[in-house]
């Protein structure tokens, strides 16, 4: 497991269209997806331990945040030839565990997270009602290990940006493992 820290955020830039099979079986857009007051797409896997250890808390603020105008998709965006732990199925169930209230979709092309620039799963990209970035930052301080009363900077990020304010100027990056690409050695 290579560990990645994200880049700093790019505000103002504005996410690039993707249409990407879920788990359910059904296609989501860019267009299908975004909130009335912001967008979170999240780059997970089912494999990584960084991501494992904060799912219950992912779900929780992506619950949350809807009733904020905050929509959400998760996007995984693996070599499964590779990491058959991220597997479409593997997917399903993972999604399935976690009661996942947002879209998981696939990436088999892996365009959208080079469109995106992602690095590591988990990487996370918090769009204003314009599809303007405003955040790429962590979920909050904690690692592998859940640090009680940790700030949830996510989620206070996302609700500051669906209030119609930029995003936070002070953001530090999302640490996880690095994005599984098909033509790695």
């Amino acid at each position: 497991m290579a560990e990645v820290r994200t880049p700093i955020c790019e505000f103002g830039w504005k996410a690039t269209d993707f249409c990407l099979s879920g788990v359910d079986g059904q296609d989501y857009c860019l267009k299908d997806v975004r909130g009335v007051n912001g967008t979170l797409i999240m780059f997970l896997s089912n494999h990584c331990p960084y991501v494992r250890a904060i799912i219950t808390r992912i779900v929780r603020d992506v619950t949350e945040l809807a009733d904020y105008g905050i929509r959400s998709i998760a996007i995984m965006p693996n070599d499964t030839e590779r990491y058959p732990a991220d597997s479409l199925e593997n997917m399903r169930n993972f999604s399935h565990e976690n009661k996942f209230n947002f879209p998981y979709v696939i990436d088999f092309e892996q365009s959208v997270a080079r469109a995106y620039n992602a690095v590591c799963t988990p990487d996370f990209f918090g769009f204003d009602s314009e599809c303007s970035l405003q955040y790429r930052g962590r979920l909050d301080q904690s690692r592998l290990e859940i640090e009680k009363d940790a700030p949830r900077e996510l989620f206070e990020a996302m609700k500051q940006i669906s209030k119609g304010y930029d995003g936070p100027k002070e953001q530090f990056p999302s640490m996880g493992c690095s994005i599984k690409w098909t033509n790695e050695n």
